[in-house]
């Protein structure tokens, strides 16, 4: 089974930082033989913790030099602070990119796409040997607070189908409850709407995606 060293250490940059690791939960246990008494599995115990090129600050440049804000989070005024673990294999390469929390609109598949990107690693050595190690980093998406109109979002590329008080809506039946605009402070999570027996009603085949916006009770 491969081994996997975890990072306990915290480097904080701005708006970005290395984070305690999540567990992983899908990960086999293993027995009291696969770790020799003493031997720890941690940031602490590497001798040499994975390196991005150019180190921390470059690793912070190339996220937010990378990271776009998607479209759909922008329109409808979605923010929030985004853990995403990844793995840095024993070839430095990046892998099992897995978001922990979900704050919707795009942002997972958005920070997933650049992480996915991220040049190779210098890989994390212990014992003179390269080792898996895995990383935890929270990406912050950030926008100003406001009314967001039913107009702009019709005239966007994206079909919106609202969910209020657990109640499905169109867009124009939507609007006379909501009015002409709504404060996007209301609204809980936007995701992608699928359309389960393909209800004539929430049918647009103008449009490139229909996302899901629930508003808060």
């Amino acid at each position: 089974m491969k081994r996997l060293y975890t990072l306990s250490a915290f480097l904080f940059l701005t708006g970005l930082s290395f984070a305690q690791t999540v567990p992983d939960s899908t990960k086999k246990k293993q027995s009291a033989t696969d770790h020799p008494a003493g031997e720890r599995k941690d940031f602490d115990a590497l001798e040499h913790p994975p390196e991005y090129p150019g180190g921390v600050p470059a690793f912070s440049s190339y996220i937010s030099s990378t990271l776009k804000y998607p479209e759909v989070a922008r329109l409808i005024g979605i923010d929030g602070r985004l853990v995403v673990t990844f793995i840095i294999e024993r070839d430095g390469k990046v892998t099992n990119v897995t978001p922990v929390n979900c704050i919707g609109a795009g942002c997972e598949a958005e920070a997933v796409r650049v992480l996915q990107g991220s040049k190779p690693w210098t890989p994390g050595v212990q014992n003179g040997r390269p080792v898996r190690v895995q990383y935890s980093v929270p990406i912050s998406f950030s926008v100003d607070k406001g009314k967001v109109s039913m107009k702009e979002l019709r005239a966007s590329k994206y079909g919106f189908v609202f969910n209020i008080k657990e109640r499905l809506y169109t867009i124009d039946e939507a609007q006379e409850i909501l009015g002409g605009s709504f404060q996007s402070g209301d609204v809980k999570i936007a995701e992608p709407f699928y359309n389960e027996g393909n209800n004539p009603r929430f049918l647009m085949p103008d449009k490139n995606e229909v996302y899901l916006v629930k508003m808060k009770d």
